[in-house]
């Protein structure tokens, strides 16, 4: 087993290769699509279709944006928790895709990216849909972990012979240190996702935004203290000030 590691949009990119085919550890964003491909085709020296199965961790676009596309491409198998289907779905979920792909394009700009092509369907349509503790289908060395949080379908991917993990957003890293991301959209299981992975018997941690993680230089008990204990999202934001200007007005 190898791990590829790629520079994505706003994200690590990794692609794992086996003796059965490659697997994609999350679906990267619509912008990252072309620079797989190459990295397939170019770098490894083989045809798409070597592109077995697609896992999509959760839905937002740097992590589901290229799902779709890619399994177009290549004809991979696309995989996901069962809620993710509709995590976008109605107005609500509308808007909230329009505030992420947004906020994807605010990081970019931050990062001194030029704006792509980035947008993506809200709905995905997983051909295989996957459960806490299951083996990834024809890469049963994979297990999959539910570690919601960060969403209500956040997985994470552990790797049982060697010990590597690849938790996502589940961590990101802000002025040197490592925090929760943002939206924690259900602190209490967020939280406990981070109590399951520490007692894991995991060796490295793949993150979306950080480098690989020792796990034993991971803080978890000072992180799971000053995690939040009320949801952090675009709609508790907007709520609060709203609020606060009710309160002012009064």
């Amino acid at each position: 087993m190898r791990i590829h590691t790629l520079q994505g949009y706003i994200q690590n990119i990794f692609l794992v290769e086996e003796p059965q085919g490659l697997l994609l550890l999350d679906g990267c964003s619509r912008a990252d699509v072309d620079k797989v491909c190459r990295f397939i085709t170019h770098d490894m020296g083989r045809p798409l279709t070597d592109l077995k199965l697609i896992v999509v961790t959760h839905m937002h676009p740097d992590h589901a944006g290229g799902a779709h596309r890619l399994r177009r491409l290549s004809g991979a198998t696309l995989a996901a928790h069962p809620k993710a289907a509709v995590w976008y779905a109605g107005i609500a979920g509308r808007t909230a895709h329009l505030i992420d792909v947004a906020l994807m394009y605010w990081v970019a700009q931050r990062l001194g990216k030029t704006r792509r092509k980035a947008w993506y369907a809200p709905i995905l349509t997983p051909d295989i849909l996957l459960t806490d503790e299951q083996p990834l289908p024809g890469f049963t060395n994979w297990q999959v972990i539910y570690t919601p949080g960060h969403t209500d379908h956040d997985l994470s991917l552990h790797h049982l012979p060697t010990g590597e993990l690849y938790i996502a957003d589940l961590l990101v890293r802000v002025k040197g240190q490592l925090h929760p991301p943002y939206p924690i959209c259900h602190p209490n299981q967020y939280r406990r996702s981070l109590l399951k992975v520490s007692q894991l018997k995991a060796n490295t941690l793949f993150c979306a935004h950080v480098s690989p993680l020792d796990v034993q230089e991971i803080p978890f008990e000072t992180i799971i203290a000053n995690a939040p204990v009320l949801p952090k999202n675009h709609w508790h934001a907007a709520k609060n000030r709203i609020w606060k200007k009710i309160k002012m007005a009064g």
